[in-house]
C-alpha cells in the first residue's frame, strides 16, 4: 500500500482509538458512579455528559481525570509491545500503531500543561478539584517529557527500523 495511504488510515485509526480510549474511560466512570447523562456528538469531537450536580468534587475530579489516565497507561503498553508489534507483516497495523502510542503519549499531557487555557478547561476544570490546577500542569509536564523520551529513544528507533526493513 502507497505510504501515504497508510499514513491517512493510521492517523485516523488513532484519532478514533483516542476518543474510544479516552472517552470510554470518563464513560466507566459516569457509570459507575450512576451519574452517565448522555454522550453528546460534537462535529469531530465526543463528550460524555454527567449528572454534574450529583457528583462530589472528589468524583467529578476522578471522572476528569480518567480520559488522561487510560491514554497513559494504553500509550505505555503500546511502549511495552513494541517489538511485537513491529514484526507485524502489515504496514497499515505498524503504521496505526505508530501513530496511535504518539497520540496516546502526548496529546493529553501537551492539553493538561498548555492548551486547556485557551479552550475552557475540559477536563483540567475537573482535575482542579482534586489539586492544584498549576500542579496538574506540572504533573502533565513531567508525563509529557518522560513520553517525548520514550518516542525518542524506543519508539522511534523500533519503527523506523520496521518500516526501512519491510520496503
Amino acid at each position: 500500500m502507497n505510504k501515504t495511504y497508510r499514513q491517512y488510515i493510521g492517523i485516523a485509526m488513532a484519532v478514533l482509538a483516542y476518543y474510544l480510549i479516552h472517552e470510554g474511560a470518563h464513560l466507566i466512570v459516569a457509570l459507575a458512579l450512576g451519574v452517565f447523562r448522555q454522550i453528546n456528538f460534537m462535529g469531530l469531537g465526543v463528550q460524555i455528559d454527567v449528572f454534574a450536580d450529583k457528583m462530589t468534587g472528589t468524583q467529578m475530579g476522578i471522572f476528569c481525570l480518567a480520559g488522561a489516565v487510560a491514554t497513559a497507561l494504553v500509550g505505555w503498553l503500546l511502549v511495552a509491545c513494541v517489538k511485537p508489534i513491529c514484526r507485524i507483516r502489515s504496514g497499515v497495523v505498524r503504521a496505526a500503531a505508530w501513530y496511535t502510542s504518539l497520540t496516546m503519549l502526548m496529546l493529553d499531557p501537551i492539553y493538561l500543561s498548555i492548551f486547556h487555557r485557551w479552550v475552557g478547561g475540559g477536563d483540567m476544570n475537573g482535575i482542579a478539584l482534586l489539586m492544584p490546577e498549576w500542579v496538574a500542569s506540572m504533573i502533565a509536564v513531567a508525563v509529557g517529557i518522560v513520553n517525548l523520551l520514550l518516542i525518542w529513544k524506543v519508539l522511534y528507533p523500533a519503527y523506523t527500523k520496521s518500516f526501512t526493513e519491510t520496503k
